[in-house]
């Protein structure tokens, strides 16, 4: 998946597992990405992968409430 497509997996996810609303999970992965959270996923697209944004997912809804 894009690069874009993987941040809009996370948001996703987070919304899904974690019960958070859309617009809070989106203002997080926002938040992670001011703070460079996915500086790596943009130069190795190949770590965009859905395994990858569950634990992104997590990541963030712990780090980023």
């Amino acid at each position: 998946m894009t690069y874009e497509q993987h941040l809009d997996e996370v948001c996703t996810l987070i919304t899904e597992k974690y019960d958070i609303a859309d617009e809070a999970a989106i203002r997080m992965v926002m938040r992670a990405q001011a703070e460079d959270f996915f500086c790596g996923h943009d130069d190795e697209p190949s770590i965009c992968t859905l395994d990858r944004a569950h634990l992104d997912a997590k990541a963030i809804s712990r780090k980023y409430k």
